[in-house]
């Protein structure tokens, strides 16, 4: 296996994992934005607040992005495996 072949993979790798956790992370960040806007214009400061609408947030796009997440591996995992041979040239 060549370097750039290992880069290349490692590439595909990285862009893979940013792809698939982006939309979990900025569902999550952007609940908690609004769930501090909220605490900070009501004074409510209650920890327990911040923390059932995010879990039902990212646990409903779960939901609805799990197939297009279990696709997404699949295929990687399928074009990994396919590059196989070229691997051990």
């Amino acid at each position: 296996m060549n370097p750039e072949f290992a880069a290349e993979i490692l590439k595909n790798l990285m862009f893979q994992a940013v792809s698939i956790a982006s939309p979990i992370l900025l569902t999550g960040m952007t609940i908690g934005l609004m769930i501090s806007l909220f605490q900070s214009v009501t004074s409510i400061q209650e920890q327990t607040l911040t923390f059932v609408p995010k879990a039902l947030g990212i646990v409903g796009l779960l939901v609805l992005l799990m197939p297009w997440m279990l696709r997404t591996i699949m295929e990687f995992t399928t074009a990994v495996i396919q590059k196989m041979p070229q691997m051990a040239q």
